[in-house]
C-alpha cells in the first residue's frame, strides 16, 4: 500500500535529456540532406549546442558514461573550428550519432525532487 502512494502522482523520475535529445537526433539526420549547403554550418551549431546540453544532463543525472560521448559529438560538430569530414563515413557518423542520441534520450533519467 505504502509503495502504491509514493507513485501516485506518477514517475519518480524524470528524463531531461529527452527533448533535446530527440532534436539532436533529428538534426544529425537532416544534416545528412544539408551537407555542403550553406544551412549547414546553422545547422553545426545547433547540433553541438543540443549535445552539450544532453551532456549537462546526464551530468546532473550521475550518468557520467553519457557526458564523454556527448562532448565528442560536440567537437566533432562544432562549428568554430570545423573538421574537414565528407563523404560516405561522415554520413554514417551522422546517423551512428542520431541513434546514439535517441538511445541517451530515452536512458538518461534523475530522481524528481520532492
Amino acid at each position: 500500500m505504502m509503495a502504491m502512494e509514493s507513485n501516485r502522482y506518477g514517475p519518480t523520475y524524470q528524463r531531461n535529456a529527452l527533448a533535446p535529445g530527440v532534436l539532436v537526433a533529428i538534426a544529425l539526420v537532416v544534416g545528412t540532406m544539408l551537407i555542403g549547403s550553406e544551412w549547414y554550418e546553422t545547422l553545426r551549431f545547433v547540433i553541438a549546442v543540443l549535445a552539450v546540453i544532453v551532456a549537462w544532463f546526464a551530468f546532473q543525472a550521475k550518468h557520467w558514461w553519457w557526458i564523454p560521448v556527448f562532448l565528442a559529438i560536440a567537437v566533432a560538430w562544432n562549428p568554430v573550428m570545423p573538421f574537414a569530414f565528407e563523404g560516405q563515413a561522415w554520413l554514417l557518423a551522422h546517423l551512428g550519432a542520431a541513434i546514439v542520441a535517441l538511445v541517451a534520450a530515452v536512458l538518461i533519467k534523475a530522481p524528481r525532487p520532492e
